[in-house]
């Protein structure tokens, strides 16, 4: 493993990109851990349990949970400001801002992290069933009613 990292180290170096140190670590996948310490130019990489790569929280045994929980609390915080943000309460305006800004970091790169436990798919699919119970007119509807009334489908739909 040491040799093939010094091999990109070489080559990035011969092609003049330079690397950025502070942003490399290492994440063993699996259970086995290997004691071997890795340096970029002299400088140790840190080892760590969980990374974001291209958007996405790669965590050692690969389970989304952490990803999805990530996604969960930023799309409900993004979910709480377009209720707070807009005075008129107009639906389609509200339901227009969730869908455009909220599904999707609920839907980015779900071929990747797609959810296999009930936990994380409930978890995802909460943060539309609170946003659609909040709008106008719509609160003593169930969520399946309300999803037919706002024409949208059920976010389980668009993760598989």
């Amino acid at each position: 493993m040491a040799g093939a990292l010094s091999d990109l180290v070489q080559w990035a170096d011969r092609w003049q990109l330079s690397l950025s140190v502070d942003k490399c670590c290492v994440l063993n996948i699996g259970i086995l851990q290997f004691d071997t310490i890795l340096s970029v130019h002299g400088v140790v990489l840190l080892v760590v349990q969980s990374q974001r790569d291209l958007g996405v929280i790669v965590s050692r045994d690969l389970s989304p949970t952490n990803h999805i929980n990530d996604i969960v609390v930023k799309a409900h915080r993004r979910a709480n400001l377009i209720l707070r943000a807009f005075e008129p309460r107009d639906v389609c305006l509200l339901l227009r801002a969730f869908l455009v800004y909220v599904r999707p970091l609920l839907e980015y790169n779900s071929v990747l992290w797609s959810p296999c436990t009930i936990k994380d798919i409930q978890a995802i699919e909460n943060v539309q069933r609170h946003f659609t119970k909040r709008l106008h007119g719509l609160k003593s509807f169930n969520y399946q009613e309300r999803l037919i009334r706002l024409s949208i489908s059920s976010l389980d739909y668009m993760l598989i």
